[in-house]
């Protein structure tokens, strides 16, 4: 498949750039705990989908708390709106904050926090400013690094999802929908398609809200000869924005644009949350964030 995105080649390392300097991963000021009680607390955006809660976070959590039982499993979501969604339904979710203060509240001297982001974006350090107040209160404090946040990731999460996609003819391909920011980090949709391109896979990367585009995305099919597409989010959920902005019936959704533009569209509702492969990988990063602490000072 010929080369797609000619700035690509410099965007994995500003990707990785977005995230140098930010992950603290050495212990807070008290030195190290001695058996003390200890917790993860997987922090994610959130989703009002109960189907996409269980089938992707919480699969996560539990991928994770089998991996480390020392660990108590905790639960945070960054949105403000979803946790308000969901108190409405009687069912709670703490912020960022109100989770670590909760840990706090009952004894708990190392803390691993582990975003289930997919890029170092805004959510991300967002993260990281609701922590800093906290890192007093507990002896060793570790944060993990989302999905993608050096080269090595980004062909990692290529590899892993290579097998679970369509086969596809000359005439057909992938195109996955990602979110998109205004943060640098942005950067990490045309790394990732340059990865897709280095490793030969008919797959097209979008997003709804930075780029690359839609309208970029198409031109791009148009050029290479495709005529049938599969829609997939690269996303960890399968929320609102795979629901209705990728495969909706209202004439703005991915969906529709393509259908309209004569492509024969399919749909896959699956968040990468969902994949087992995935989750190992979320699980790769708790444990260099775990490593981090376990090993000597004088190797920091």
């Amino acid at each position: 498949m010929a080369q797609r995105i000619g700035i690509a080649a410099l965007a994995v390392a500003c990707a990785a750039m977005a995230l140098s300097g930010c992950v603290s991963s050495a212990p807070a000021a008290k030195g190290k705990s001695e058996g003390g009680k200890k917790a993860i607390l997987v922090v994610s955006f959130g989703t009002s989908y109960e189907d996409a809660l269980s089938a992707n976070i919480e699969a996560t959590e539990k991928k994770i708390a089998a991996a480390y039982p020392e660990y108590e499993v905790r639960r945070a979501f960054t949105s403000k709106i979803i946790i308000k969604v969901l108190a409405k339904r009687g069912v709670k979710i703490d912020d960022v904050p109100a989770a670590l203060e909760r840990l706090r509240s009952e004894g708990f001297s190392r803390i691993v926090v582990q975003p289930l982001h997919l890029i170092p974006g805004e959510e991300f350090h967002e993260l990281l400013t609701e922590l800093a107040p906290f890192r007093a209160s507990f002896a060793e404090v570790a944060v993990g690094v989302p999905l993608l946040y050096d080269a090595e990731s980004y062909f990692r999460l290529a590899k892993v999802l290579a097998p679970t996609l369509p086969k596809t003819a000359p005439d057909e391909a992938v195109v996955f929908m990602g979110h998109g920011t205004s943060h640098p980090a942005n950067s990490a949709y045309p790394a990732i398609q340059r990865v897709f391109d280095d490793l030969d896979m008919p797959v097209y990367v979008g997003t709804v809200e930075g780029y690359p585009t839609l309208d970029g995305v198409q031109r791009l099919l148009e050029r290479d000869g495709i005529r049938k597409v599969t829609l997939l989010p690269l996303m960890l959920v399968a929320g609102d924005h795979a629901n209705n902005d990728m495969a909706g019936d209202d004439p703005d959704s991915w969906k529709s644009v393509l259908t309209e533009k004569g492509y024969s569209v399919t749909c896959v509702i699956r968040g990468l949350g969902e994949l087992p492969a995935v989750q190992d990988l979320y699980v790769k990063n708790v444990g260099a964030a775990i490593d981090s602490l376990d090993r000597p000072a004088a190797e920091k």
